[in-house]
């Protein structure tokens, strides 16, 4: 049986981009730039990509707004263009997260 935890109290921050055109090696090697080794941001709490019909998606939930814009602001997009990573701006979205689910 899977025990699922509900975190009403978190006010997590979902952040999605769409980066049109880009490849999983694209992605892989943008992570290596801004991500630590091993590891995911200082304040981010999930972090899922996929391919997706004309580019990837990626999925983050970050423990807050604050930590996302910080991190997209000093660290993303100061690596774009990244050699062999993306390039360009992605489509974002954004929501304050009212509900999280994990198991």
């Amino acid at each position: 049986m899977v025990e699922l935890l509900f975190f009403h109290w978190l006010m997590a921050y979902i952040l999605t981009h769409f980066w049109p055109g880009a490849t999983e090696q694209q992605y892989r090697d943008e992570v290596a730039a801004v991500h630590p080794k091993g590891g995911l941001p200082k304040g981010q709490l999930h972090h899922a990509a996929g391919a997706v019909d004309g580019g990837v998606l990626i999925v983050a939930i970050w423990d807050s707004k604050e930590s996302s814009d910080r991190f997209v602001a000093d660290v993303l997009m100061a690596h774009v263009p990244e050699p062999g990573g993306f390039s360009g701006k992605p489509e974002e979205r954004a929501a304050e997260c009212f509900n999280f689910i994990s198991q």
